[in-house]
């Protein structure tokens, strides 16, 4: 367990609740370390109750582990009898990772809560008020200030309330947006003895489920790459893993404005979370490679995909896990090109510099 230290994966809250309670918060930690292997898992969880008194002698670990199968969270119901997650696992983390990351949320009743500096038959009455146009519906009107226009124009003993007078509270527009998550899984994501996929594996499960329970219309596609790039579903995110690869930042980008031609929505964006430079390209069967330094050729096919998303009307907005100044220079470079935007992030704001990130881009993308 290198690197692992216990009070990252026990918060001061989760002390309060059921015993069961407070070791599946930290399970579900251990399953996202270990890319889902539940074996793994109880085996640290094991050497954690050893270390840090866990249970008591009413509750031990084994306890823990029948429950987990009696309560539907894993399963050996497969064909090679081993035990996994089960579906209510993979949502349970999830959930988790909402709540950790970008507090609870309830469930949006009108399916897709996204405002735009339009206005129209929207949803919901807004602050804003403005003069009454044919079309208005009635429920619109906004009576006080109508009748005190009504006052001053007609005045008080001829009172009569004219079109002229009338004011109406502006609906705001709802619109669905598309977001593509593209996540490095190149072998720089855990050098240097830095776990740096789990924390974006968390922030995806968190981006998620925040779309599933307040922008149910919208859609996430979630593309991962290394020497080549493709595109996993929410139910991977857990099992996710960084291979021997270079990093082929073209081939992801190609790869997420592919999948966002094929949306409607006029709302699209694109975040991705790495932590190193474009190293490699693909050129026919071959890969060509380079890890020393900024290669040029690479460069420039990466910059030419920025300015292509760019007309497109696809914002980019990266988090980059590295403070290397010529890297910073080439995200700087490859921002303005898109005209999106870039944030250098440690592991620990990731969640919200995203969430922020994705508020801000689903009000402003609208022509």
């Amino acid at each position: 367990m290198k690197g692992f230290q216990f009070s990252d994966y026990v918060p001061p809250e989760q002390k309060e609740g059921s015993k069961f309670d407070q070791l599946l918060n930290i399970f579900q930690q251990l399953l996202l370390l270990t890319s889902g292997d539940v074996e793994q898992a109880m085996s640290w969880m094991s050497q954690l109750d050893r270390q840090y008194g866990l249970t008591d002698d009413k509750y031990g670990i084994g306890n823990f582990f029948d429950d987990l199968k009696e309560k539907g969270y894993l399963t050996e119901d497969n064909q090679e009898g081993k035990i996994v997650m089960t579906p209510k696992s993979e949502q349970t983390i999830r959930r988790s990772a909402l709540e950790e990351i970008f507090g609870k949320l309830e469930r949006s009743k009108s399916g897709g809560n996204h405002q735009t500096p339009y206005t129209g038959t929207g949803d919901e009455l807004s602050s804003d008020i403005r003069t009454y146009q044919f079309g208005d519906s009635l429920e619109q009107i906004s009576m006080t200030e109508s009748i005190r226009n009504a006052q001053i124009n007609s005045g008080v003993e001829d009172f009569t309330l004219m079109e002229r007078d009338l004011e109406v509270t502006q609906k705001e527009q709802k619109t669905q947006t598309s977001t593509v998550l593209m996540i490095d899984i190149s072998h720089s994501m855990i050098l240097y003895g830095e776990d740096r996929i789990t924390p974006a594996k968390k922030v995806a499960l968190a981006l998620v489920e925040l779309i599933k329970i307040k922008y149910p219309k919208d859609t996430l596609d979630i593309v991962v790459f290394g020497n080549d790039a493709w595109q996993i579903q929410a139910k991977d995110l857990p099992y996710l893993e960084v291979g021997p690869y270079h990093t082929n930042t073209v081939a992801g980008l190609e790869l997420a404005m592919d999948l966002l031609r094929r949306r409607k929505n006029k709302n699209k964006q694109i975040f991705m979370i790495t932590d190193g430079k474009p190293t490699c390209l693909k050129e026919g069967i071959k890969y060509y490679k380079n890890s020393f330094g900024l290669d040029r050729k690479v460069v420039s096919k990466t910059l030419t995909l920025a300015a292509q998303a760019r007309r497109l009307e696809i914002p980019i907005t990266t988090f980059m896990i590295a403070s290397d100044p010529y890297l910073k220079q080439f995200v700087q470079e490859f921002t303005k090109v898109n005209n999106g935007r870039a944030y250098y992030s440690g592991l620990q704001g990731l969640g919200n510099m995203m969430f922020e990130d994705f508020q801000r881009n689903r009000r402003k993308n609208i022509k």
